[in-house]
């Protein structure tokens, strides 16, 4: 199996108050899914979308999300999820998502990840982390 333009992959969500912009924002805003909530599921779906046709050892990350956010949906309701790649370079990969509730489309927008090697991804979060300590011993 190769990683092509076409793949799609969908997750679903029932909304709950943790979910909410006025669970992560405070009381003056409504209980309805707030836009991190819903960007972040939007990259798990296009994440868990490409994961089962990458090498042992690396993993993808995102760098790149303009989403628009349609519609509210409350509590209780459940949100569904959808992802596209449609366009991969390289280990660049640029989705189409899209995200609807049981009323209407709540989101649509585009999204990009990269493919990573996770060992030397965290070989460089470790080097960023004891640059902190060069920087105080000089």
């Amino acid at each position: 199996m190769s990683l092509e333009p076409g793949l799609t992959h969908e997750l679903t969500l029932t909304v709950q108050e943790s979910d909410t912009a006025r669970h992560s924002g405070g009381e003056t805003l409504p209980p309805v899914l707030s836009t991190p909530r819903l960007i972040g599921m939007l990259e798990r779906t296009s994440h868990l979308a490409v994961l089962p046709y990458l090498d042992a050892g690396q993993t993808t990350v995102g760098t790149w999300v303009n989403v628009k956010h349609l519609a509210a949906t409350p509590v209780g309701l459940e949100v569904r999820f959808h992802s596209e790649l449609i366009e991969v370079d390289r280990r660049r990969l640029r989705f189409k998502v899209e995200a609807w509730d049981a009323v209407e489309k709540i989101a649509e927008g585009e999204h990009e990840r990269f493919i990573i090697d996770i060992g030397r991804f965290n070989q460089r979060l470790e080097e960023k982390i004891h640059h902190g300590d060069t920087e105080k011993n000089s």
